[in-house]
Order: C-alpha cells, then sequence, then structure tokens
C-alpha cells in the first residue's frame, strides 16, 4: 500500500511542477522539453529525490505509448491542405534526409569514438531523424507563424520519419549482436514498415473518421473512442510487420481533416492527453539516466552534436530537397535548422539496451546527451532564427473565441466573439459594416453588460461582439476587426497596399508604369505570382519585380486570391 501512495505522491507532484516549471519557459526562453528532462534528472537517483529507476524496458513501454499519443494528436492538426506543398519535400526528408543524416554522423562518431564502421553507424541511426514531440511542440508552444510551405514541411516530416531511424537502428543492432535477417530480409522489412503503415493508417484512419462522424454518443466519449481505436491501429499495425508510429499519425490525420461535431470534443481532451504525455515522457527519460554518465561522454557528444547540427542536417536537406522542389535559400536554410532531437532517438537508445549490444550504455547516454544540446542549441534559438531568415509572417488574426452551435451536421453555423480593438470601428453604426452575407451580430457587450444590437447602434472601442456565421465569413470578419496594431504588422509585411489576384496584368502594369513581355500580357496577378514562386504558392511568398516586392496575402486553396505591394522590406 505504502508503494502505491508513494507512486502516486511522487508522479502528482513531479507533473504538477514540471506544469507550474514551464512558466520558467516564458520568463528565461528555456525549451519545455529542456525544462521537463531537467526536472526528471533532479528527481533521479543522483538528483534531489534520490529515485532509483533503471527499468528500460518500463521506459521502452511509457515512451511508445506518449510518442504515440503525441503523434495522434499532432496528425489530428495538420490540416491535408498542407500536403499540397510539404508532402513530397517532407517524404524526401523522411527518407533520404534521415538515411544521409544517419550516415554523415556515423562516420563522425565512429572517428570521435574510436568505434568499429557499425558501432558509428548505429550512433547515427539513433539520432538521425527528427522528432515529432520536439517540433510540435517547439513550433507551437513559441508561438512561431511559419509560412505554410516550411511549417508543412517541418510536421509531415517529424510525424513520417520514424519508420527510417527504427529500420535503420534495428538493422544495426542485428549486424552487432549477428541475427541479421539477410539482405532480402532486410528489404522487406523496410518496405512492410512503410507501406503497411501507409496502407493502415489511411485505411483504418478513414473508417474511425467515418464512423466518429457516424455515432451519437455523449460529449465525453469521442475522444476516448478516437484514442482507443488510434491505440488499436498502432497495435495492429506493428504486430503485423509495419511502422505503428506512421499509422498512428496518418490514422489522426484522416480523423482530423473529417468535419464535424465529434473534433470539437476531441481536439480539446486531445492536447491535453499529449501535454501529459510528454511531460510524463521526459520525466520518465529524464530519471532514467545518470547524470554522472552523461558527463563522461560530454565532450565527446558536443563535437557530435555539432557536427549533426551544422553538417550533418545541412548536407541532408540540401541534398534531400534543393534539387527537387522550389524551395528558397533561406527556407532550406531554416528546415536545416530545425532538425529538433527529443524523445524518439533516447527512446530508440534503448534498443541496443533491451538487444544486448555490447557497450549499449554508451548509445544511451550519447543519444541523451545529443539530444539535451539539440534542444537547447536549436530549440532555443527558433524564433530569432525564424526572423532572421525571414520564414516568419505575421500570425493570422482570429476571433478571441469560437464553437459550433450543434444545429447542422456540416457546414454548421458558428459563434465568433471579437474585441473590437481597430479605432477605425469607434462610433461606427452597425448597419455601415461590411459584414459576408449570412453572418450577423447577435449580441454585444459593453463593460460587461449584454446590449441587443440594432443597425443604429454605435460600437465602441473595447466592446466585445458575438457573431453568427460560417467558416467561409472568416476571412471577411477577421479583416473588419482587424486591431490596428496587428494592421501595423501585417502592413509592414504584406505592404500598404493590397490587389485582387484575378487583376490582370495588363492593368497592373498600366496603373503603375511596368513593362510587361508579350506572354504576361492576358495573364493575372496571382497567375503571374504563381509563375514565379515557382508552383505552390503559400501565403508570404513575394516575387521582386520592377522595384516591388509583391507579397501573396491571401489564398483560396491553389489560387492566389490577394496580392500585397511592398516598397521595401
Amino acid at each position: 500500500m505504502d508503494s502505491i501512495n508513494t507512486l502516486f505522491l511522487l508522479s502528482g507532484f513531479l507533473i504538477a511542477l514540471s506544469i507550474l516549471a514551464s512558466r520558467l519557459s516564458t520568463l528565461f526562453g528555456l525549451p519545455l522539453l529542456v525544462i521537463f528532462l531537467g526536472l526528471g534528472m533532479l528527481a533521479g537517483e543522483e538528483g534531489v529525490l534520490g529515485i532509483k529507476f533503471d527499468d528500460y524496458s518500463l521506459a521502452f513501454l511509457i515512451g511508445h505509448l506518449a510518442l504515440a499519443m503525441i503523434l495522434l494528436d499532432g496528425g489530428l492538426r495538420t490540416r491535408l491542405k498542407t500536403f499540397r506543398v510539404g508532402f513530397k519535400p517532407a517524404l524526401s526528408l523522411a527518407t533520404l534526409g534521415v538515411f544521409i543524416t544517419s550516415g554523415v554522423v556515423g562516420l563522425i562518431a565512429m572517428w570521435v569514438f574510436d568505434l568499429t564502421l557499425i558501432q558509428g553507424l548505429l550512433v547515427g541511426a539513433i539520432v538521425g531523424s527528427t522528432d515529432a514531440a520536439a517540433v510540435f511542440s517547439m513550433l507551437g508552444g513559441q508561438g512561431i507563424n511559419l509560412n505554410e510551405r516550411v511549417g508543412a514541411t517541418l510536421e509531415i516530416e517529424s510525424g513520417t520519419n520514424d519508420p527510417m531511424a527504427i529500420f535503420l537502428t534495428l538493422t544495426l543492432v542485428e549486424v552487432l549482436v549477428g541475427d541479421l535477417r539477410g539482405v532480402t530480409g532486410t528489404l522487406m522489412f523496410l518496405l512492410s514498415q512503410f507501406g503497411l503503415g501507409l496502407a493502415i493508417g489511411l485505411g483504418a484512419g478513414w473508417c474511425i473518421a467515418r464512423l466518429l462522424r457516424w455515432l451519437d454518443l455523449a460529449p465525453g466519449l469521442y475522444s476516448l473512442l478516437a484514442l482507443a481505436l488510434g491505440f488499436f491501429v498502432f497495435g495492429a499495425t506493428s504486430w503485423l510487420g509495419g511502422s505503428g508510429f506512421l499509422a498512428i499519425y496518418l490514422t489522426g490525420l484522416m480523423i482530423g481533416n473529417q468535419p464535424g461535431r465529434h473534433l470539437d470534443f476531441i481536439l480539446p481532451v486531445h492536447d491535453g492527453l499529449a501535454w501529459l504525455s510528454q511531460i510524463g515522457l521526459f520525466l520518465v527519460l529524464g530519471l532514467l539516466v545518470n547524470p554522472s554518465e552523461v558527463f563522461e561522454f560530454a565532450l565527446p557528444s558536443l563535437m557530435v552534436a555539432l557536427a549533426l547540427i551544422f553538417l550533418a542536417r545541412p548536407l541532408a536537406v540540401l541534398i534531400a530537397i534543393k534539387p527537387f522542389f522550389k524551395f528558397r535559400w533561406r527556407e532550406v536554410g531554416f528546415i536545416s535548422w530545425v532538425g529538433l532531437r527529443g524523445a524518439v532517438p533516447i527512446v530508440l537508445a534503448i534498443f541496443p539496451v533491451i538487444g544486448g549490444v555490447a557497450n549499449a550504455s554508451l548509445y544511451f547516454n550519447v543519444a541523451f546527451a545529443v539530444v539535451l544540446l539539440s534542444l537547447l542549441i536549436q530549440g532555443g534559438s527558433l524564433p530569432f532564427m525564424a526572423r532572421w531568415m525571414k520564414v516568419e509572417v505575421p500570425a493570422t488574426i482570429t476571433p478571441n473565441r469560437r464553437g459550433p452551435l450543434g444545429v447542422l451536421p456540416e457546414n454548421d453555423y458558428e459563434m465568433f466573439v471579437y474585441k473590437v480593438e481597430d479605432q477605425a470601428l469607434n462610433d461606427v453604426p452597425i448597419r455601415l459594416l461590411r459584414f459576408p452575407s449570412g453572418a450577423l451580430i447577435s449580441a454585444m457587450f459593453r463593460q460587461h453588460v449584454m446590449l441587443h444590437p440594432k443597425g443604429s447602434t454605435r460600437l465602441r472601442e473595447g466592446d466585445v461582439v458575438c457573431v453568427i456565421g460560417r467558416t467561409d465569413d472568416l476571412p471577411a470578419l477577421n479583416r473588419l476587426f482587424n486591431g490596428d496594431a496587428k494592421l501595423d504588422r501585417a502592413r509592414a509585411f504584406f505592404g500598404t497596399f493590397t490587389l485582387q489576384g484575378d487583376a490582370l496584368m495588363s492593368d497592373v502594369a498600366e496603373a503603375y508604369g511596368l513593362t510587361l513581355s508579350p506572354g504576361e500580357q492576358e495573364m493575372t496577378l496571382g497567375e503571374y505570382v504563381s509563375l514565379r514562386v515557382g508552383g505552390h504558392p503559400v501565403v508570404g511568398d513575394d516575387v521582386d519585380w520592377h522595384g516591388f516586392h509583391w507579397v501573396v496575402s491571401e489564398m483560396r486553396g491553389n489560387q492566389i486570391t490577394r496580392v500585397g505591394l511592398r516598397l521595401y522590406y
């Protein structure tokens, strides 16, 4: 009974302390995952609490459960529309990129630690893949609003690169213990990891999404059913020889892109579960490591980490992306920098321990040190690097709060809550506002008192307005309720003047005194910018033409709908 009470006491205390300590991330700029790892180490055998934890098998199990939950949540929040610009480069990074990174790091590790070629390559394979937990946490938690091409590539890569890393790690472990399955068996293992993970993830995810949309359950049961079926897909895929990590990410992707009331109940719960998984995972991994052993490998691990950050990752991104896809050099540079390592390398480092590989502690401690350095060096500098490499776009204006009304099964009406922050709207009658057709103000609050708005009601700065509309109305509503500060930031980035994407180039050239080639006369401005970008434009893309910067400011699908005119940036 005492052991059970102790478990509840310590787990509750450590999780609560981790959540409270997350404020340090805001105050000092420390990456959250570093804080969670540090608390785990402080609670460990050589730390303040002196908790002895050396059960690698249990840590391996916890790692799989936590990573599955994190990937499921990541898939739920990834929009399929981002695949138009991010899937192919992400797939190249998740396969060829991981292979190159592992090889380069492996050769350096062989030299640094005086290992054999296979042992060095095993170090490279363990730390060769980016980590979904780190990428999702860092990009989302630090408020970095990347352009769609870069953000989608990084998120999809981190969600799909585990099969290649697992394949390389397991293959090299088998070589070291003398249990290699042969060339044919090895290739079949690789194909089954990707093939089964892809097929089962997409197929099962589609079926689960349809089921969740069709069922009429109590609100609290939707998230539990999604989690249970996601874990079932993970286990079934792994049992059949595929990648459970890839399958559960794709399952979440299919569920999250099937519109319906179920998402309103699933997403908030899974957000909390993903945070709990990250905290628990990094606390356990922190408990598992002994700082004194990590310090023994600190200097050579630093050399490996620096080689990974400044040589292997940039080289892999350059080879896997630049020759095949239309990425700008600054985008390539930022993707190279965001090769974040996290829980996955540490979990992979448990494979040699379980497999009985000689000197297994080296792989685990080196992986831990490389992860810690990656989070500190790369994770701590992400906001600065995003601004320096100009891959960040102004945050889109969104309602302060939104929620479905539950009236219609599809394309439901929603309640959008805005606070009036634009001085231009002060003392303006509601009837003069340019509302999208079908949207209306249902309620208004002024100094905590609800008013019944009429056409003659005049807005005041600070009013809270409740608007009923549909998702398609959001762009117009967001533009209407823009605050001055937000407008200033947007104007500095997109330009003071905005043109429609369907404006003819001949008219634009005549208005601004520009020269066109014969083939450009009949094109629209959107088509011209898209051609200059190289296809698949995203918001934030800019084209330098006749001394002006023409910046994509709004899109609908693959079509540019608005282009900003910026004189300088």
